[in-house]
């Protein structure tokens, strides 16, 4: 039987459709808004996997060309691999949902949300983290939803819920939230310096703008839902448990207060195998289970010496940032570099100063767009002690880059003020916490160094939280196990005037608005902080750009003059590449972008460029050749390919009976431009230029 439940959301109807398409799947759901269409299904495997200690999900998000009535390009003509925003959009449905997975769940279970139809003006990602939720609501699979997904957006100081496209354009705020009946669970987005009350009120906005969109998903399962699959989990006898925490507690007591991340994670190695040798005998098999019963205590115990003696474990007060150090100009073949350092987590990032050419093109189901700012954040093994495989960039590299991209974005100049492509490469050379926030500060510190005329210096600071019972611990700066082992990670970038860009996790339910209010300031002062330490490095961008980076010489000409730039068969633009060395692109718009890293060249192409591109002037006086004698007048080319008449009541101020008793073909006159018709035809005078300036 088919059911479809509805709500409005900002004018729009949005629907789900239950049991009409992919009816195989554990479940399945068709959500539409507008014409914009998604399906979404879940399956989960019948048995449980008997090895991990994971959550076995995968969640897959893909645009279908033909969803915008496009054909793929590329040799075979159909989707290939995910483009960046599929990867994105599969990182926002999983991270909201996996938390929503009761514990010991073990079976193999996979999300799949296909767009299946797009109307340019709603955005496909919402409605697929909607989609995840219904069908794992209508299907057997233990979920503890529903949840729902929105993004906000603010026009003119409004506050806007699901904005069209046409709206975005015009929105100072990019904020995607997931949430619950009772909690957000993640935010994501960008703003344009905006202050903290300004973001708070966005979230909240968002969570309850949500609410009507888990009341019909509440409603479908009512109508449609199967039975949940039994999932119990982990059974461990007390016995053994009390076992394991008898020979490890003492050193593990003592293992959590190791403030240097390599030794404490050696001594919790020793610890498992310290505790497995001692069980061994009597428990053979059951070495994974005894490192999670170890992996757990360690979890209790942290969050307990946080409580009750309000201690971290490399010692810090809650409000305290790492040490940092900052360095610029590092690369000396670079455009521009930095090497931020906070703590144990460290960064090299590198700018690349390129040209339009250098652009990347990007295809998606709303249009053909060209980028001009590119952020790639790298996380290679080395910088957590590991040696693995280098493969391509991971989800979660993706994803650190964007939020960083994101971050620096709002500061660039406008690519007209500064006509470069911009590549910002981060290399994180060591991992202890917040390596993506470390990204953006060493991003900012590599941007000045290039001579990139950003707006201000932008920071960002990981926040977490510890809450037991009544007790909340808001932590500045985060460590990785304090990411792991606490309720919250919440990073916020911004300058000193505003927030640039945020991302946030909440793995509780329970964080008020309160929380969030304090955790926002909190984080403003540590990025204030972190500023102060990056300026006293380098304030400003630096006046001018390195001597290895190209110079760009921008000219808007006349687009008729594009085929005499250009020449027959690029015969024209390829000497002046071969005389001078220089690059040049010639948008159909008329301008004209010369690139060199030599600045006389550019000023030598650029002379040639214009004498080619000359027009003529009403009022000016020019010195030309005669090309052509008519019983009429004369035609006198006055600038390359330009020409113009000189009627034979032109040529003298007495009355001329043969054009030839005064010109000749071949002779050098001096003219003036008397006038310009509407088609370009330019007339000339002989007599009006006598005893006048020539035109330069």
């Amino acid at each position: 039987m088919v059911e479809k439940v509805s709500t409005e959301v900002n004018g729009r109807i949005l629907s789900i459709e239950y049991g009409k398409l992919a009816r195989q799947a554990s479940g399945s759901v068709l959500v539409s808004y507008g014409d914009t269409l998604v399906l979404v299904t879940a399956v989960s495997d019948k048995k449980k996997r008997k090895e991990g200690d994971f959550l076995p999900l995968t969640v897959d998000y893909q645009e279908m060309n033909y969803a915008a009535g496009k054909i793929p390009g590329g040799f075979f003509k159909r989707e290939g691999r995910p483009s960046e925003k599929e990867t994105l959009t599969s990182r926002f449905i999983d991270r909201p949902i996996r938390p929503l997975f009761p514990d010991g769940y073990r079976f193999e279970t996979q999300i799949i949300a296909t767009v299946l139809s797009v109307d340019q003006e709603n955005e496909p990602d919402t409605l697929a983290i909607i989609g995840a939720s219904a069908a794992l609501e209508v299907s057997n699979i233990p979920f503890e939803g529903p949840l729902a997904g929105v993004r906000i957006g603010r026009v003119d100081g409004r506050l806007v819920c699901n904005p069209t496209n046409s709206q975005m354009e015009e929105s100072d705020l990019n904020l995607l939230v997931a949430g619950t009946r009772g909690a957000v669970v993640m935010v994501e987005g960008k703003a344009d310096m905006l202050s903290e009350d300004d973001v708070l009120e966005a979230i909240w906005y968002g969570q309850e703008s949500l609410q009507p969109i888990l009341a019909i998903q509440e409603e479908l399962k009512g109508l449609s839902g199967k039975p949940k699959i039994e999932c119990k989990g982990e059974e461990i006898e007390p016995d053994f448990k009390e076992r394991v925490e008898d020979i490890a507690r003492e050193k593990v007591e003592e293992a959590i207060r190791i403030p240097v991340k390599l030794d404490r994670y050696q001594r919790f190695d020793e610890i498992v195998q310290d505790t497995t040798d001692a069980l061994l005998p009597e428990y053979e098999g059951r070495e994974g289970e005894i490192e999670r019963l170890i992996e757990a205590l360690k979890a209790r115990m942290v969050r307990q010496m946080y409580v009750s003696e309000k201690k971290r474990i490399d010692g810090r007060a809650f409000t305290d940032i790492r040490p940092i150090t900052c360095e610029v100009g590092i690369l000396p073949r670079t455009h521009g570099s930095a090497l931020f350092t906070r703590g144990e987590t460290q960064v090299m990032v590198a700018t690349t100063l390129g040209t339009s050419s250098d652009e990347k093109k990007i295809e998606s189901l709303f249009g053909d767009n060209y980028k001009t700012f590119m952020l790639h954040y790298n996380f290679p093994p080395y910088s957590v002690g590991e040696a693995k495989f280098l493969r391509g960039p991971s989800r979660r590299e993706i994803g650190h880059g964007v939020l960083a991209e994101r971050a620096l974005g709002s500061v660039l100049p406008s690519n007209d003020d500064f006509p470069y492509t911009i590549r910002v490469v981060s290399e994180v050379l060591e991992s202890n916490g917040s390596s993506s926030m470390a990204t953006v500060c060493g991003g900012a510190l590599s941007l000045m160094d290039a001579g990139v005329p950003i707006k201000t210096p932008v920071g960002g600071i990981a926040m977490g939280l510890i809450k037991e019972g009544e007790e909340v611990i808001i932590l500045s700066d985060i460590l990785g196990d304090e990411d792991h082992l606490g309720d919250m990670d919440f990073k916020v970038t911004g300058t000193r005037d505003g927030i640039t860009a945020f991302q946030m996790d909440i793995k509780i339910e329970g964080i008020t608005k309160d929380i969030l209010e304090k955790a926002l300031y909190q984080a403003k002062e540590g990025r204030l902080y972190i500023l102060d330490k990056m300026e006293a490095t380098i304030a400003k961008p630096r006046e001018s750009l390195s001597s290895y980076a190209p110079r760009i010489v921008t000219i808007e000409i006349n687009p008729d003059k594009i085929r005499d730039i250009i020449g027959p068969g690029g015969k024209v633009i390829r000497q002046i590449v071969e005389k001078t060395g220089v690059k040049i692109d010639v948008e159909d718009s008329g301008k004209v972008s010369i690139v060199s890293v030599d600045s006389a060249a550019s000023d030598s192409a650029l002379n040639m460029i214009q004498d080619i591109c000359q027009e003529a002037q009403i009022g000016e006086v020019y010195m030309g050749q005669v090309k052509k004698i008519t019983n009429f007048g004369a035609f006198v080319e006055i600038l390359p390919k330009v020409d113009g008449l000189v009627h034979i009541s032109q040529l003298s101020n007495e009355r001329v009976r043969d054009v030839r008793d005064v010109l000749n073909e071949g002779d050098e006159v001096l003219v003036k431009v008397i006038d310009i018709d509407e088609a370009g035809r330019i007339k000339l005078s002989r007599k009006e230029a006598l005893g006048m300036d020539i035109k330069e």
